[in-house]
C-alpha cells in the first residue's frame, strides 16, 4: 500500500517539510566509518596524552602524592588551602580501597582536556581579544557550544571516534572551551589603553605587548577561564562515563545501574573533593603577589620557605 503524501497545510505547514537532515546525519556516519583511517593519527595523540598523565599520576604513590599536592596549593594559595587540600585528599583516599586510583584517572582526564582547551582556546581568545570580527564571527559558535545539551555531543563524537577516554576528553573540550576563550578575549581587552600606548611609544613590538604588557595584566581574568574550564570538564565526568570513560564518573554510573547507593555516594564524594581542590589551587593562582602578602610568586609558599632558609645558613 502506497504511503500518503503529506499535503500542504497553512495550518500546519512543518508537517509537508523534510530538510533531509537525518539522511545527512547517516551519510557522515557512512563517511567516518570508511575514513576511520584519517582520524586515527588524532585518536593516537589523545589518547597517548591520557594514558602518559594517567600513568604518570597513578605511578606515585599516595602519600607522596599527597605531599607534592599539598605543597602546590602552599606555593599557588596559601597556607590555609594547603591544609585544606591535604584534608581532602586525605578524606578522598579513605572513602573506599580503590578511590584513590579513580581518583587519578578523573585527574588525567581533566588535566587533559583542560591542558588541550588552554592550547586552543588562548589563541582564539587574545585574537577574539584584538579583533572585532573575529569576536563577532566566533561569538555565536561559541553561545551554540554553551547552550546545547551536553548529551548531544555524545553522539557524534562516538560516531567519528568510538567510545573509550579519548572521545571523553573530545566531548569534554567541546563543553569546557567556551568560557576560557570569552575571559581571555575580555581580559585583553580590559588592558588599559594607556598602558598598552606607552609601551608602544617606547618602541615595544606588538609580540613584546602581548607578551610583557597584555598577558601579564589579563592573568587574573585568564586564570578564572581557567578555573571555569576545570569545573566545566569535571560536570562533565559523570555524563562522559556513559561512552565509557574511566574514573569516578564510570563509577557514579555503574552504581546508578545497579541502585548501589554505597559506591554512588563514594564516586560523588571523590568528584566534590576534586572540584574543591581543584577550584581553590586555581582561584589562589589568580591572586595577584600582593593579595599573597608578596610581591613575586616565588617568595612565598615552601619556594620562599627554602629560599629564607638557604639566606639565612649563608
Amino acid at each position: 500500500m502506497a504511503e500518503k503524501e503529506e499535503t500542504f497545510s497553512l495550518l500546519d505547514p512543518f508537517a509537508s517539510v523534510d530538510l533531509g537532515i537525518a539522511d545527512s546525519a547517516n551519510g557522515i556516519k557512512k563517511w567516518a566509518i570508511a575514513n576511520r583511517e584519517i582520524i586515527q593519527p588524532i585518536k593516537k595523540f589523545f589518547n597517548d596524552l591520557i594514558v602518559g598523565i594517567d600513568v604518570g599520576l597513578n605511578a606515585v604513590p599516595p602519600s607522596i602524592m599527597l605531599i607534592i599536592l599539598v605543597l602546590i596549593a602552599w606555593q599557588a594559595a596559601g597556607r590555609r588551602v594547603a591544609i585544606l587540600v591535604g584534608i581532602s585528599m586525605a578524606v578522598l583516599g579513605v572513602l573506599s580501597p580503590g578511590a584513590w586510583g579513580l581518583a587519578m584517572t578523573t585527574l588525567a582526564i581533566v588535566i587533559s582536556a583542560v591542558l588541550l582547551c588552554f592550547i586552543i582556546g588562548l589563541p582564539l581568545g587574545v585574537l577574539a581579544g584584538k579583533s572585532n570580527r573575529f569576536e563577532a564571527m566566533v561569538r555565536p559558535v561559541l553561545d551554540t557550544m554553551q547552550t546545547i545539551p551536553a548529551f548531544v555531543y555524545l553522539v557524534p563524537v562516538v560516531m567519528l571516534i568510538g567510545i573509550g577516554n579519548v572521545s571523553g576528553v573530545i566531548v569534554t573540550i567541546v563543553f569546557a572551551l567556551p568560557p576560557l576563550i570569552r575571559l581571555t578575549s575580555l581580559g585583553i581587552r580590559n588592558v588599559n589603553p594607556s598602558v598598552v600606548e606607552a609601551a608602544r611609544a617606547f618602541g615595544a613590538s606588538p609580540t613584546q605587548i602581548l607578551f610583557k604588557v597584555e598577558l601579564p595584566l589579563a592573568t587574573s581574568t585568564i586564570l578564572a577561564g581557567v578555573n571555569q574550564t576545570i569545573m566545566l570538564s569535571l560536570s562533565m565526568v559523570v555524563i562522559a562515563s556513559m561512552i565509557s570513560v574511566k574514573g569516578l564518573g564510570n563509577e557514579v554510573l555503574r552504581a546508578m545501574g545497579r541502585l548501589d547507593a554505597g559506591k554512588a555516594i563514594v564516586g560523588g564524594l571523590g568528584i566534590v573533593i576534586l572540584a574543591i581542590v581543584l577550584d581553590r589551587i586555581t582561584q589562589g593562582m589568580g591572586r595577584s603577589g600582593r593579595e599573597r602578602g608578596h610581591r613575586h610568586w616565588w617568595q612565598g609558599g615552601p619556594v620562599g620557605f627554602m629560599t629564607r632558609l638557604a639566606s639565612k645558613k649563608s
